[in-house]
């Protein structure tokens, strides 16, 4: 999201601004303050308490705010509007935190927290770990998650997952995959719409959930389902669109996902249900999680808490602007780590999620994220994190410190995409009209290559000829996301569209399944945003984060028009989950296992992997792409093969039988062909 970031933060783009008091999404930076507190001298609390906690149907709140002179809860009987009902004086308590025991019952449903520092009466905020709120997040709700809860909830299961390479994630928006009228969901837009089960659209095609398991991927990433501020939920029949890549609340679902944004309870019951639907289904959940920044630095209860502490600063005081958006939150700080590892344990303690994707990862310090790791291992060890392990903009925190892509190898089991690979098949991301090596464009083969064996070292690669790194940066195989496609610039349909003017549909179709082919037979963990599956476009749109559900919606009917790539992208998947070769836990697997073919022509890629690697059955895979827009003879190992994939046709059983002497063979244009020795 990093380029759809530049545009949406320096945007108007709030809707309630009279709620929020706010002139933008982004943060305002503060005046020069040369002055600057020292941070690193505040006391910091180590309890598991912070935010509204609840013992025996008794709620406490304790908050974080060292430089506060006093510190005010209030109550209300509503989320919006209304005078408080009751007033408390918050006690003074260990580590810079506040302290309040609330009556029982309460005297209002709903509360926010007020500061006073330095004189100044600060705004009135929910406290930075709330985990209910009312309409639009402007209050806090008095109410214990745990009682939240669909039935049957306590006997909710993970899916089995052996290891990261086993995973196959498909990304998607909650909107995006439930809007559409002719979807045959209910109700769109929601948490509830995703969890839809047996829905059909038009020419009778399964859609929403039932296509994600048609589909055959492990895991479904939706974009942020946290509470975010773009959206007005007193306003649903706007029915304003946006990605959510601005958060309000960490810790929150949003409410315009939920049946009622006005009942605290229905946003935290609809999403474990909708989690528990995955579930049931043999779906993981993975939550694209956005800590790098908030949508809005100066009236955030971040700032009226404690101000300054939870963003950088540039020297000049003002705040540094790593994420594009005004402000970047200061991971390395002890109080704004624990939020952050708190918050993450959270989600996959309280609603059972999955995996994280760490937008931005690369704002965060690398302490940070592997003390998400040692967090989530606590829970469950098969949890998934990756993330953008890059920034968006230069950034106060040194380099060496960033969990950026080239310090990845200093993170256990944290990945992140490979932008190499995505723009080595597809062309470069910004220049849309450059076409990448399955469309014909010279010199990428390196850069695919890195992505075949998932970004590790091996000894057969000339790193100085990738087109970004210049030397591995995982691990092992599980710390590569591969991916030609997410929801960032065009789809892929798009961008083959507008790199190839003149192009044939049948010659864009053939581009579009060799791109994929490259991914799903590629070591490490494929990534595929959904719809491509079926050739699914925005219109051209480079950045849809804000265009309406017209634009961004799934066209089913794009389902039925193209029902052969479908099948194609089907049965790819299926083959990657049947053969353990193209999912190789380690890097001594993939070096052992996988060799390219030499003296390769230009712009065509070979490699077998040989000897059963990783238990497959079969003995020794060769797989050859062919990049070029006319056929190419390429040289292949003499022997007898079977051909199981050949362009657009695929069948693990065989297509055909092939007796080859050692002389070249010939591959069509924009293909992929795949041949079995046993």
């Amino acid at each position: 999201m990093l380029r759809a970031f530049q545009q949406l933060c320096r945007m108007n783009f709030l809707p309630f601004l009279s709620l929020l008091l706010v002139a933008t999404a982004c943060a305002v930076s503060p005046k020069p303050n040369p002055k600057r507190p020292d941070f690193a001298a505040y006391p910091t609390y180590g309890g598991s308490d912070l935010g509204l906690t609840f013992v025996q149907g008794h709620a406490q709140l304790r908050v974080w705010a060292p430089t506060a002179d006093a510190l005010q809860l209030k109550l209300y009987a509503a989320g919006t509007g209304g005078e408080p009902v009751a007033t408390y004086a918050m006690q003074q308590s260990a580590g810079g935190t506040w302290v309040y025991k609330l009556p029982a019952p309460a005297p209002g449903r709903f509360y926010v927290v007020q500061a006073t520092i330095q004189g100044r009466q600060m705004a009135e905020v929910p406290d930075p770990y709330v985990h209910a709120v009312g309409l639009n997040g402007l209050r806090g709700a008095i109410l214990d998650p745990a009682t939240a809860n669909p039935a049957d909830w306590f006997d909710d299961r993970r899916p089995p997952l052996k290891q990261a390479t086993d995973i196959v994630i498909g990304e998607a928006h909650v909107r995006d995959l439930t809007m559409h009228p002719q979807a045959g969901i209910a109700p769109r837009g929601k948490f509830l719409g995703v969890a839809d089960t047996g829905t059909k659209g038009p020419g009778g095609v399964s859609t929403g959930l039932r296509h994600l398991q048609e589909l055959g991927i492990t895991h479904l990433h939706l974009l942020p389902t946290n509470d975010f501020a773009s959206v007005d939920e007193s306003r649903l029949a706007d029915n304003r669109y946006n990605w959510g890549y601005d958060p309000l609340h960490y810790s929150v679902p949003e409410g315009s996902y939920a049946t009622d944004p006005a009942d605290p309870a229905a946003r935290i019951r609809e999403f474990r249900q909708l989690v528990q639907t995955l579930h049931r289904r043999d779906l993981r959940l993975v939550l694209d999680v956005v800590y790098n920044h908030t949508a809005n630095a100066a009236r955030s209860s971040f700032d009226q808490l404690v101000p300054g502490y939870y963003y950088r600063q540039n020297p000049d005081g003002r705040y540094s602007d790593a994420t594009a958006c005004g402000n970047e939150v200061a991971s390395e700080r002890t109080m704004v780590r624990k939020l952050i590892v708190e918050s993450v344990a959270y989600w996959a303690r309280e609603y059972h999620v999955d995996g994280f994707r760490f937008d931005l990862m690369g704002v965060l310090d690398i302490r940070t994220m592997r003390a998400v790791r040692v967090a989530l291992d606590e829970i469950d060890h098969s949890i998934f994190v990756y993330g953008e392990g890059w920034t968006a903009g230069a950034s106060p925190l040194p380099e060496t410190e960033r969990a950026v892509k080239a310090n990845l190898p200093k993170l256990d089991r944290v990945a992140a995409f490979g932008d190499e690979l995505r723009d080595g098949v597809k062309g470069h991301y910004a220049r849309q009209t450059e076409p990448g090596f399955a469309s014909g464009q010279p010199g990428l083969e390196e850069s695919v290559k890195f992505g075949i064996v998932a970004a590790t070292q091996h000894p057969q690669l000339d790193y100085a000829k990738v087109n970004y790194s210049k030397a591995a940066w995982a691990n092992e195989p599980g710390q590569a996301i591969n991916y030609v496609a997410c929801h960032d610039d065009r789809v892929l349909w798009d961008k083959l569209t507008v790199a190839n003017p003149g192009a044939t549909e049948a010659e864009l179709i053939r581009m579009d399944l060799l791109s994929n082919t490259i991914v799903f037979t590629s070591q490490g963990v494929p990534f595929l945003p959904v719809g491509d599956e079926f050739l699914r476009t925005k219109g051209g749109s480079h950045n849809s984060y804000n265009l309406p559900d017209s634009v961004n919606q799934l066209d089913w009917a794009r389902k039925s028009q193209y029902p052969g790539v479908l099948a194609f992208y089907q049965q790819l998947i299926a083959m990657r989950r049947a053969h353990p070769a193209f999912r190789l836990p380690t890097r001594a697997l993939v070096q052992q296992h996988l060799h390219f073919l030499p003296a390769m022509p230009a712009n065509t890629i070979g490699y077998q992997l040989q000897n059963h690697a990783g238990g497959d059955a079969w003995g020794t895979i060769t797989v050859l792409f062919n990049g070029n827009r006319a056929p190419t003879a390429v040289p292949v190992p003499a022997g007898a093969y079977t051909v199981v994939l050949r362009g657009a046709e695929l069948n693990t059983k065989g297509l055909e039988k092939l007796t080859h002497a050692g002389q070249s063979l010939s591959l069509p244009a924009s293909s992929a062909l795949i041949l079995v020795q046993n």
